[in-house]
């Protein structure tokens, strides 16, 4: 069968991520033909629909998959849609990109990734820091052998400040919201499973977290399959902005990875010296890599390849957040095979 010349694509969902595919699909991506979008909210769907050209919008995604012209979806949607909408997709032959996570709950993972194989779809997960080009060259480093044999990795990220307590309350708790982003970098940096993991928790930025049973901030160890020990700091408040390091120390060096400044513009004066700020947040710090992610969403539909990300990438970071979280309970360290 001749492939289209472009991929017609259809995006669900119109939130801040949603947004932000919206435009990369319409204005940076030739081989993509965003076709339809899907909101319930019809008002931000017309108004991006004018300001990108998109044809279509609709409010039922089952409309949409009923369009022969659209090969692919962008699954954009709040969490707790994820699952219904993949499986309709997949069942509908559509190949599909699904923002993290999959679902918070593994036996419904199980039966997606059970549905995308049967139908012989593409399915890629937004893990969207795996197309950082400052993470990427560490994950090169590591993988070539540059500094040797890893030893000890660093993961620090922190937040510029917490997110409303409405969403701390459905976002399934800080390991399973957050860190998950960084679970999947620590797989993805040093190329190896974590086998045990040692977490703790408090409550050191808003009460409001705790008293809905949360936390916010956290310190975890990670024990690789390889020996390779790790650990991970979150905070869901640096003052000072949205704070991305690692580091991977090992038997011939080291590799760093730093936040990169708004601008290299560094001002002196007679009471010291000022530099740039970091980037406000998630989609200024990786707006690049959600572009990178989407093109090679698009490549291996063209290409007829494996995604970069796949669901069983998209699986493990949850297991992987549960074992954090029996481990903050019960104040020891679990192995990640007590997790079923």
């Amino acid at each position: 069968m001749k492939k289209p010349s472009k991929l017609g694509i259809g995006v669900i969902g119109t939130g801040r991520i949603g947004k932000l595919h919206i435009q990369h699909l319409s204005q940076n991506i030739p081989d993509a033909d965003l076709i339809t979008i899907c909101s319930l909210d019809t008002e931000t769907a017309e108004s991006l629909a004018v300001q990108f050209n998109i044809p279509k919008i609709m409010t039922d995604y089952n409309s949409l998959l009923t369009d022969s012209n659209i090969n692919g979806v962008i699954v954009a949607s709040s969490t707790d849609t994820h699952v219904e909408i993949c499986q309709a997709a997949a069942q509908a032959g559509k190949h599909i990109f699904c923002e993290k996570p999959i679902a918070l709950d593994l036996e419904q993972i199980d039966e997606i990734l059970a549905i995308v194989e049967k139908a012989g779809v593409k399915f890629q997960v937004g893990f969207n820091r795996r197309f950082d080009v400052n993470f990427m060259r560490v994950r090169d480093a590591v993988a070539s052998g540059e500094i040797g044999e890893p030893h000890i990795m660093r993961i620090t990220s922190r937040d510029p400040a917490p997110p409303p307590i409405e969403y701390v309350k459905v976002s399934g708790g800080m390991f399973l919201d957050m860190t998950i982003h960084d679970f999947d970098m620590a797989r993805y940096l040093i190329g190896d499973e974590v086998v045990e993991i040692f977490a703790v928790g408090g409550v050191c930025v808003d009460p409001k977290i705790g008293e809905v049973g949360d936390i916010d901030t956290a310190l975890i160890t990670l024990r690789f399959q390889n020996g390779v020990l790790a650990t991970i700091d979150n905070s869901r408040e640096a003052v000072y902005g949205y704070d991305q390091r690692v580091e991977v120390f090992g038997s011939k060096g080291m590799v760093t990875a730093d936040n990169p400044m708004t601008d290299t513009v560094t001002f002196s004066r007679s009471e010291g010296s000022r530099s740039a700020p970091l980037p406000d947040f998630f989609v200024e710090r990786y707006k690049d890599a959600y572009l990178t992610e989407l093109q090679a969403f698009v490549r291996c539909i063209q290409e007829e390849t494996q995604p970069l990300v796949t669901g069983a990438d998209g699986r493990v970071p949850i297991v992987m957040g549960y074992a954090a979280l029996k481990s903050l309970r019960e104040n020891r360290p679990v192995k990640m095979s007590e997790i079923s």
